[in-house]
């Protein structure tokens, strides 16, 4: 299982999860996006003080992440998809990638409301049956960073209806992806730094 071969920090420090062979397709396959991701996810620290930021627009936490990957020749991506009837084109537009690189696709859901995974795993699964993509990629977070978000006094803010693990799984599980590979990184609580 070429999750075993991610780097012992990886696995100790987040949760991760695939599905349909996402590590091996993208480690043998994709090997250069495969490190990109392993070195931006073993450099990323859960900042005490950027948990308790206010919230809003992209936090800094996801743009630390894209902007590293966006270091790393990885960009924001909008694909122009259409569907032909009987010479006829009608737009199909999707949503935009947070960051893509040679057919990888990756998202970071944060602390968004969790109806949002839905949207991701369907744009997922339309780029993968249009062969725009070979595999998805989504970082968020464990359930149990819920515990230092109530002792900062941030509970409410990352509450249960927002993005995390447990309302992800049971999606992919579903078949959410259809027949994308999907694997996922949840930032756990042994990358929190008190700064």
């Amino acid at each position: 299982m070429a999750i075993a071969q991610l780097p012992k920090e990886i696995q100790d420090c987040y949760e991760v999860y695939e599905s349909r062979h996402a590590c091996a397709i993208l480690k043998e396959e994709f090997p250069d996006e495969w490190d990109d991701i392993v070195v931006v996810l073993s450099k990323f620290r859960l900042l005490k003080s950027d948990i308790m930021v206010p919230g809003g627009s992209k936090s800094d936490i996801s743009g630390k992440i894209d902007s590293h990957l966006y270091s790393l020749g990885w960009e924001e991506k909008q694909f122009d998809t259409k569907v032909v009837v009987d010479g006829v084109e009608h737009h199909s537009p999707t949503h935009k990638i947070d960051c893509y690189k040679n057919r990888v696709a990756l998202e970071i859901e944060w602390n968004n409301k969790d109806p949002f995974y839905d949207r991701d795993l369907n744009n997922f699964r339309l780029l993968f049956e249009l062969r725009a993509i070979s595999v998805g990629v989504i970082v968020t977070r464990c359930d149990e960073l819920q515990t230092i978000f109530r002792d900062l006094g941030r509970g409410k803010s990352f509450g249960a209806s927002t993005t995390h693990m447990s309302k992800l799984l049971p999606r992919i599980q579903g078949g959410g992806g259809g027949g994308c590979p999907i694997v996922v990184f949840g930032i756990s609580g042994r990358l929190y730094v008190e700064d």
